[in-house]
């Protein structure tokens, strides 16, 4: 350790592991065990409907050629591969099409990453409790969050992807959890997989691998468990660690205190949210404004001769980048196709971000009427408000709109409803499961911690599309 770097906390990477390994199912409050049910339904049904993607399709690929040994499911698929393979293709479909759950804070879609992990080792393992499932589960969405919030919106602004970095550390904790790993073993399993926690910004402007990078993380996630419980060591202070530890190196202020503040009595998994639009979260309020104004005022896409949106600097580097119809990866991460969708569709969700709408010369044409800029009063505001937007919007007959739109529909502290959340799963798997099977799933996770076993679940999830 550096003489001139104290550590930023000590102990709190141990202080996480002992929580994770040893938080029971009693310890968890009513209210956190709804909640982690809806994210469990809403992450069965992202990954569900992401297996069917192409980008998903040559990650399968690239597993079956492979031919680990057969003990956990391809979701969709009816067929087998490794654990680590499996969560590979699943945690890829789970991030695969920007519909996963969300958490503001830490910026980490926490579902596609523990719920492929979790079912992933019930099922290797010979099976799992619905109340071993929820635990492992809600153990990996606090650990993670706290990691996230502790690194900071720096780390996003400094070019790092979270789902890939911050991310590991929910696959990680869930894996650890599923293996009944002990404490010392969870410290060196978080150890691991801080030294594997990877992704690039950058791949939003137009790749397929952001959404490996979520499955490069689920799998990251086992192969630390599982190497932690042979007895493999890990960098026990990678948190705080002053030197190359997570903290300072992918954050250039990072907030330590957040590692372990109210732990076991706060629960982050309170504050994930849930996309009613298949985009990038950031944008989210920028799509409602617009459309609260169209509606409002009864206005068309013709109606409107500019559109000008005042947001925050971190959504502005994230999202606001020139459009150039660089692949959807692009087009969902994107505030001008988003705002443009919005005008022409009245929505952005799946069937809005498709190939051939890409480079639709009216979706083109109304982007050259929308300009972002940084809003300082926003900014001012803190982290807390990086999502918030005012638009303006003004007509070709000289009308002029205003609206502003603090907290994202979806967020904390503007949810969408249990209902809401039903209403989104039926719309995802609607083209890939039967009407009785989604009925079915649902019944289960509503459920899920009078079940004995999850392999009902699992059955489901597995099966090759009807």
């Amino acid at each position: 350790m550096s003489a001139s770097k104290p550590p930023l906390l000590f102990n709190a990477t141990r202080d996480l592991a002992r929580f994770s390994a040893t938080l029971q199912f009693d310890d968890l409050p009513a209210e956190v065990i709804a909640h982690i049910k809806l994210s469990i339904l809403d992450s069965i049904g992202v990954c569900l409907h992401g297996v069917t993607l192409p980008w998903t399709q040559h990650v399968q690929d690239m597993v079956e050629a492979e031919g680990a040994r057969a003990e956990a499911s391809i979701f969709g698929s009816g067929k087998k591969t490794s654990a680590a393979n499996a969560v590979l293709v699943n945690s890829t479909a789970g991030h695969a099409f920007e519909l996963d759950d969300i958490h503001k804070e830490s910026i980490i879609h926490p579902g596609s990453l523990a719920l492929p992990v979790a079912l992933a080792l019930a099922e290797a393992q010979g099976g799992a409790s619905g109340q071993a499932l929820i635990t492992a589960i809600v153990a990996g969405y606090e650990v993670g969050a706290r990691v996230g919030n502790a690194a900071t919106v720096r780390l996003l602004l400094n070019g790092f992807h979270p789902q890939g970095t911050s991310g590991a550390f929910v696959a990680a904790t869930t894996a650890a959890r599923m293996l009944g790993l002990d404490p010392d073993q969870t410290l060196h399993c978080l150890g691991i997989v801080g030294s594997q926690a990877g992704g690039l910004m950058a791949a939003q402007e137009g790749a397929m691998v952001k959404r490996l990078h979520s499955g490069r993380a689920a799998q990251s996630g086992i192969y630390s468990a599982q190497l932690a419980r042979r007895g493999f060591t890990g960098v026990e202070d990678v948190l705080e660690a002053a030197y190359g530890g997570y903290l300072v190196t992918h954050s250039d202020n990072p907030a330590p205190e957040n590692l372990t503040a109210g732990l076991g009595s706060v629960w982050e998994v309170s504050n994930v949210g849930f996309k009613p639009y298949a985009a990038v979260t950031s944008i989210h309020t920028a799509l409602d404004a617009l459309l609260q104004i169209i509606r409002d005022n009864g206005l068309s896409a013709d109606d409107i001769a500019a559109v000008d949106v005042a947001i925050s600097e971190a959504t502005y580097v994230h999202c606001a980048w020139e459009y150039k119809a660089q692949g959807l990866t692009a087009a969902q991460m994107n505030l001008y196709f988003g705002l443009a969708m919005i005008a022409i569709d009245g929505n952005a969700f799946v069937e809005q971000y498709r190939e051939d709408r890409l480079q639709d010369p009216a979706v083109l044409a109304f982007i050259g009427r929308i300009t972002a800029r940084i809003d300082p009063e926003i900014e001012a505001m803190g982290a807390a408000f990086r999502h918030a937007a005012r638009v303006s919007v003004r007509t070709h007959d000289g009308r002029s709109f205003d609206a502003e739109i603090l907290n994202r529909r979806g967020s904390a502290e503007n949810p969408l409803s249990a209902e809401d959340v039903e209403r989104k799963f039926r719309d995802v798997v609607r083209s890939c499961l039967p009407a009785a099977q989604i009925e079915d799933l649902i019944g289960l996770v509503q459920g899920l911690e009078s079940q004995s076993t999850v392999d009902d679940l699992i059955r489901i999830m597995a099966a090759p599309p009807a």
